[in-house]
């Protein structure tokens, strides 16, 4: 069934909560402080069941100039507005500020209750009802239904009801696939149950057992229980004014403004890029580096405004910002925002997030600009792509699209499949997404990387692929690099061989004297047998510099003429080999053999003898048994 919030808005005294209370039996000031003083401060909430069977949640606002900022969290998640207008009083500041807000947070949907008629006559009302469709004339508002009640007689209601029933059909439901995301409004404890944090549920769904995550604090709890207009339920989806029993977080470091979801979901930010819509009621200019009161779900910041197109924005005028927020917030791309002073009639516009994790920009770029253009549009393939260039050869987890696109899953998923198929889109394993123009950097990069190894080391026979790893930006993703790598030895630029890679068909090229050098070393180690030069030794009797000697050793150990036993001990294969042939005779005969025997059997001292022991155990020839070694088995 499509779940609907109302919302009051409207001037104080002009019978918001009566008239609630007239329709749903349930008195929403619930505070002595209202009891006492006759005035709404804090939020209220009911419900409404309709003729229809639907069952519409109702948020009641305060009126109060002092409470705009309450009122504003409220409206966060409204999906219709009843706008209260008293009959003996009409249109007064906070009900054009309200409808501003209203209409700053996206609400489309509502309609206009004239209360209190049974204080006015006929003539009154009429008046009242022209003043209205004046005062409606150019806003969402404008032809929506105007309904007269009043709460102490009950005439109109059910009227109203009516109409509230049939705009509730009109109404577009929240999407259940989108992120879990609940903006609290408000938190207490309950006895036996522990911390319980009410809000409207603006998208997804969240279920008794879920893990659960308080931002921005990154405080982590489970859901214990949900209740829906105080019914319990497993289960709760967009649209729904929830109550989460959390077990795991104490009330205490919870606040109004948290926001409550699945964890990882959302990373928060205290930087933004959006559009403003400075109101034409807006008391002056809005010039470069003003500070405001930023509201955003239900929390409010202090933010700094800096505009990126122009040096100000005229009442009546849009334009793009970057908001740089005093502390962090969560925010999604196309979440609506409000923007206030800190006067008494002092909304002074609002918007829509373009960009919730932006870089800073210099204030006049051109290119900023036409990003932002094309955020606007709310197209899903750029907005994609926008979010995977900015990722980089990092890559994007599928599981944060959601939250850096402001997309809903469905529609990320279609887009995704698209993109894939047209080659946009490389997606690896384990769910991570590279745009195309990164696979074909890295590509480019890796041949030539490759080319300018065989340049500067002529002699050795390629380059491992850990250090050709080594040679790229620590950006990019491990994952990236061997989708990449093994794509070009498919294709044929490249050939491995081992944990070696070359281009492909490259073949040491030894100049003459390169030769000489190599066959010098060779015949060395041969002469040496068992007791083969250090590596300093080798640099003196050849006469070589010891980056020459590394690759003529490398060159010689990949040829197999050459067997590295340790750092910087090489032997010659063929009295290695000998040894390994007396070895195992030894072996075969006598069943084990100590260390003693063995240093006998090589005819070298400890320094030689030690490794060679060691060796034959790593190539799985022999196996130690305390002090001794025998034959490994099959």
């Amino acid at each position: 069934m499509k779940q609907v919030i109302l919302g009051t808005a409207g001037h104080i005294d002009h019978g918001k909560t009566a008239l609630v209370k007239a329709l749903t039996g349930i008195d929403t000031d619930r505070l002595k402080e209202e009891k006492e003083r006759g005035i709404t401060i804090e939020l209220g909430f009911a419900h409404l069941d309709l003729p229809s069977g639907r069952r519409v949640g109702i948020v009641d606002v305060p009126g109060h100039e002092r409470f705009v900022k309450h009122m504003v969290a409220g409206a966060a998640g409204v999906d219709l507005v009843a706008l209260i207008i008293a009959a003996d009083e009409g249109v007064m500041p906070q009900t054009r500020e309200h409808l501003d807000i209203c209409s700053l947070l996206g609400v489309k949907k509502g309609l206009v209750v004239i209360t209190k008629v049974d204080l006015v006559d006929e003539e009154l009302l009429e008046l009242a009802k022209e003043e209205v469709k004046e005062f409606l004339r150019g806003t969402f508002l404008e032809g929506a239904p105007v309904v007269a009640v009043s709460a102490v007689t009950g005439q109109g209601l059910d009227e109203l009801v009516q109409a509230i029933d049939r705009l509730v059909e009109e109404v577009q439901e929240k999407p259940s696939d989108g992120l879990f995301r609940l903006p609290i409004d408000r938190v207490f404890t309950m006895r036996g149950f522990g911390t319980v944090v009410t809000g409207t549920l603006i998208s997804g769904e969240v279920s008794v057992g879920d893990p659960v995550e308080v931002l921005p604090s990154g405080l982590k709890g489970k859901v214990r229980g949900l209740q829906v207009h105080k019914e319990k339920v497993q289960r709760a989806v967009a649209g729904q004014r929830t109550a989460i029993n959390i077990s795991g977080v104490d009330k205490d470091r919870i606040d109004r403004g948290d926001v409550l979801l699945h964890p990882g979901t959302v990373q928060v930010t205290d930087r933004l890029d959006v559009e403003i819509y400075h109101l034409p009621s807006a008391p002056r200019p809005l010039k470069n580096g003003v500070t405001l009161r930023f509201h955003i779900g239900t929390s409010l910041e202090m933010a700094k405004v800096i505009l990126l197109g122009t040096n100000q924005l005229e009442p009546g005028e849009r334009g793009y910002a970057q908001v740089r927020l005093e502390r962090p917030v969560v925010a999604l791309p196309y979440d609506r925002f409000v923007l206030r002073g800190s006067g008494t009639i002092q909304t002074w516009g609002g918007g829509v997030v373009l960009d919730a994790h932006p870089e800073r920009h210099k204030r006049f770029r051109p290119e900023v600009i036409e990003q932002l253009d094309r955020l606007r549009e709310r197209n899903p393939t750029f907005s994609i792509s926008f979010h995977l260039q900015k990722a980089g050869p990092r890559g994007m987890p599928l599981k944060e699209t959601p939250a850096r696109t402001g997309l809903r899953k469905g529609i990320i998923e279609r887009t995704l499949e698209e993109m894939t198929k047209e080659g946009e889109v490389v997606l690896l394993e384990g769910g991570l997404a590279f745009h195309r123009r990164f696979c074909d950097e890295l590509r480019g990069l890796l041949l030539e990387q490759v080319q300018e190894f065989h340049r500067k080391n002529p002699m050795r026979p390629g380059i491992s692929r850990e250090e050709l790893k080594g040679k790229l930006s620590e950006e990019v993703d491990p994952k990236l690099y061997s989708f990449v790598l093994e794509g070009l030895i498919e294709e044929g630029k490249l050939e491995s061989e081992k944990e070696l890679v070359r281009i492909k068909g490259h073949r040491i090229s030894l100049s003459g004297r390169e030769a000489e050098e190599v066959k010098e070393v060779e015949e060395a180690f041969r002469s040496a047998g068992l007791t083969p030069p250090t590596f300093k030794e080798l640099l003196e009797r050849q006469a070589l510099q010891p980056q020459r000697a590394r690759e003529i050793l490398s060159l010689l150990v990949h040829e197999g003429k050459l067997v590295k036993v340790k750092e910087d001990l090489y032997f010659h294969r063929e009295p290695l080999e000998g040894l390994k042939e007396k070895l195992v005779a030894f072996l075969k005969e006598r069943g084990k053999i100590s260390t003693q025997e063995f240093k006998n059997l090589t005819g070298t001292s400890r320094k030689y003898a030690i490794p060679l022991a060691e060796y034959f155990d790593s190539v799985r020839l022999t196996l130690r048994v305390g002090d001794e070694r025998v034959l490994r088995g099959k």
